[in-house]
């Protein structure tokens, strides 16, 4: 039997998947939301299910709150300020506390 050549399929780039990965979602935005706002509005689903389909809904639509950080106790905001310090502006990073 001769020795055919068949070309091998190239594998698509990564980012090449990604981007059509995230098409195909975004193609079914619309349904997505449907099921979420019917969800919502079904008086026999869980309380659960209607306050997670809500929450969805406000966050594709209006973005997701901020979540403030706050140092704690164990210092950490100000370790990342130092760490900051130290590598943004090392001229200023001596021993002191600022």
């Amino acid at each position: 039997m001769a020795n055919v050549y068949r070309p091998v399929a190239k594998k698509p780039s990564k980012a090449r998947t990604l981007t059509e990965i995230r098409s195909l979602a975004r193609s079914h935005t619309r349904t997505a939301v449907n099921v979420l706002v019917g969800i919502m509005r079904n008086a026999d689903a869980t309380p659960a299910a209607r306050v997670s389909a809500a929450n969805a809904i406000l966050d594709r639509g209006w973005g997701r709150a901020t979540q403030p950080i706050e140092n704690g106790e164990d210092g950490v905001l100000e370790l990342i300020h130092r760490i900051e310090r130290i590598i943004v502006h090392p001229e200023n990073s001596g021993g002191e506390e600022s």
